[in-house]
């Protein structure tokens, strides 16, 4: 059985340059020459740590949740201002909102934004999740013990929000098992600014978005996100990189649940420092999706052995899994699922006499291989693991097939006689559109100038890919 490491929580997966040093500074004096990161938005310390030196570090709460029954708040903050988002839900609200919350959590609590990819929304037992007025939220709750996710009947004002969980907490003790029964012994807790549920929320696919290397957001900004394979950042760059942010003037860092994170805010004049600096401690930013798009357990060596395996065998035959994410589930989990597809390790039986017993997995699929629908369709159940990689691009080629094809009925409804086509260009990399009509504002090129007219230097105004990279597609308008 694997030790539970000691966590630290960062509320909402941010924390700032200086407090990220500090932690290094105590990790180093703990003994440890990496930290690693977990899908909850928090730090791990991924080997044991002297408890004796811990109260040296007061800035610090060192915790193993399982023990000590306290939990994190992940937050979809990391996506603010790089990914499509709620307009009214902007960086600086999340930090307010999050900093509400000044009890010990008992309860996972996510704090999201459904117009984005890269952080899950159901994986919390109490989820917010933005709706479309102004400073309200739908909540969905789903406690230890219940099996599916419930609708809360009432939209909920940001500035209740740590009022309404930690009611929720408070009531735990009586094990409510409907969401009515919450809504009422809330309601008679506490006031809230309650709003009407006006209608269902509606959440967006989107393919999951590639989160590495260095992005340009506007005019005169950059974002870099950073993964190492083996989740083990080390302490030394992480230092290094935290006196480059204060250079650099940027407040937050961010956390990813896929064991990375990002830094925002980079200013243009900034750029050619930052590059300096990866390049200097041979950091490499060009990972593929195939190695990005992955959900392992923490410290589990086999798991990542498997994945190893796994992404071999897709890069050997030249497969593409863009969009796609996959986890890897041990027997008995209690983590949610929050990956397109799950390959489930199964119980061994108990060995007779001298026997060896193989692995077996079980694959499973979101439903439209969005995870966000939370219903998983069983792919085949037994399998050793010489059939995983054959079976994975069996399902890979069925999420190209079915890729846009879902409520295909209610979308023919909605074309009509008036609908116009329109001509754009498209990058492969990241899905920006050039559109004739308005040129690129961030690069001075006026509207109405052909594509064809660009000069080959043209790059792409996010993610930087060479004109090349563009292909021509049709829009239908309305």
């Amino acid at each position: 059985m694997i030790k539970e490491p000691y966590r630290l929580l960062i509320n909402g997966g941010v924390l700032s340059p200086g407090e990220l040093k500090y932690i290094c500074e105590a990790a180093e004096s703990l003994g440890l020459d990496a930290i690693s990161f977990g899908s909850r938005q928090d730090i791990i310390f991924p080997e044991d740590i002297d408890e004796t030196k811990f109260s040296q570090f007061d800035k610090i709460q060192f915790i193993k949740p399982k023990r000590d029954g306290v939990e994190n708040i992940a937050s979809s903050y990391v996506s603010a201002d790089i990914l499509p988002s709620t307009s009214w839900l902007t960086s600086d609200r999340y930090l307010y909102i999050i900093e509400q919350f000044k009890h010990k959590l008992k309860l996972r609590l996510n704090i999201t934004d459904p117009k984005q990819r890269l952080v899950p929304l159901f994986t919390g037992h109490i989820n917010f999740i933005a709706s479309e007025h102004e400073d309200y939220w739908y909540l969905y709750i789903r406690l230890p013990e219940w099996k599916k996710t419930e609708m809360y009947p009432a939209l909920i004002y940001s500035w209740d929000m740590d009022k309404i969980e930690l009611a929720i907490e408070n009531i735990l003790q009586e094990e409510p098992e409907t969401i009515e029964t919450i809504f009422d012994l809330v309601s008679d807790a506490i006031d809230t600014n309650n709003r009407t549920v006006d209608k269902p929320l509606e959440v967006p696919f989107y393919p999951f978005p590639y989160y590495e290397g260095m992005n340009r957001i506007a005019m005169d900004k950059y974002w870099l996100g950073l993964y190492w394979r083996n989740n083990r950042y080390d302490l030394s760059f992480l230092k290094a990189m935290c006196e480059l942010c204060a250079e650099s003037k940027i407040g937050k860092i961010s956390i990813t649940p896929w064991k990375s994170f990002i830094v925002k805010g980079i200013p243009i004049d900034s750029k050619i420092h930052w590059e300096k600096f990866l390049g200097r401690y041979g950091i490499n930013v060009r990972h593929s999706m195939l190695e990005l798009n992955w959900h392992l357990p923490v410290n589990d060596k086999d798991a990542l052995s498997l994945k190893k395996y796994l992404v071999t065998n897709f890069d050997q035959n030249d497969i593409s899994t863009y969009g796609l994410t996959f986890g890897i589930s041990n027997y008995g989990s209690d983590t949610y699922n929050f990956t397109s597809v799950v390959i489930e390790k199964n119980k061994q039986p108990e060995a007779l006499g001298d026997f060896i017993i193989r692995d077996t997995y079980n694959l499973l699929y979101a439903k439209n291989f969005d995870p966000n629908t939370r219903e998983y369709v069983m792919h085949v159940q037994d399998v050793d693991k010489v059939e995983l990689p054959g079976l994975l691009m069996e399902l890979s080629q069925l999420y190209f097939e079915q890729l846009g094809t879902e409520n295909t009925e209610e979308k023919v409804l909605e074309v009509n006689k008036d609908a116009i086509e329109e001509e754009v260009y498209q990058c492969k990399d990241c899905l920006t559109i050039y559109n004739e009509t308005y040129g690129d504002i961030t690069q001075n090129i006026e509207p109405f100038t052909p594509f064809e007219s660009l000069s080959e230097t043209y790059e792409c105004s996010l993610c930087e890919a060479p004109k090349s990279s563009f292909e021509k597609k049709v829009l239908v308008k309305h």
